[in-house]
């Protein structure tokens, strides 16, 4: 007999689940715990990133800094790389695998969006979705307010500028601009 798989696990496989889960509310409860403790610790105390928060995380470098406030859904999908620098009020929906390269800046309220809702009424009122992993290479600069839709790639040196909607893959070293955000000179 074949064993169903939990929505955790069609989660991680890449499949639609339903989000509305047990399993998946207390992963979520526990994420909100340690950004909780990561935006009311005092700042000489928290760190570059909070206890909590770093462990919550898959990875993040010694040398990663989380501004506060911050958010995040998961964290246990969420990698830094060195000297990786998060400005006040990102928020990151990792339903996915979210990996930030190298000396990669993000600007305040720069928003991370891996799930997609089910485009069908019935099945979206059901709390299906599905994640799309976001990739940013090394030394990249998304400027403030800019928002990485599910699936898009940013490749190593690009510049987003502020308030990009990016909803394709950034060539590295491009810079792009505007919602939709389209490469400028």
């Amino acid at each position: 007999m074949t064993k169903l798989k939990s929505n955790l696990q069609k989660m991680r496989d890449g499949e639609w689940y339903i989000c509305i889960d047990d399993e998946l509310e207390a992963l979520r409860q526990t994420a909100a715990d340690a950004v909780y403790e990561h935006n009311h610790m005092h700042p000489s105390e928290r760190g570059l990133i909070a206890p909590k928060l770093r462990t919550l995380f898959a990875h993040a470098h010694e040398t990663a800094i989380v501004t506060a406030p911050f958010h995040c859904v998961y964290g246990m999908n969420i990698h830094l790389a060195e000297g990786v620098y998060l400005n006040a009020d990102c928020a990151i929906l990792d339903t996915a695998k979210v990996t930030i390269g190298a000396r990669t800046l993000l600007g305040p309220k720069v928003q991370l969006y891996c799930p997609l809702h089910h485009l069908e009424r019935k099945e979206r009122s059901e709390g299906y979705e599905i994640g799309y992993p976001i990739t940013i290479g090394e030394d990249v600069w998304i400027g403030g307010g800019a928002i990485i839709l599910p699936g898009v790639t940013i490749g190593d040196g690009a510049i987003v500028g502020a308030g990009a909607v990016v909803t394709k893959d950034v060539a590295p070293g491009a810079k792009v601009v505007g919602n939709p955000a389209k490469p400028i000179g």
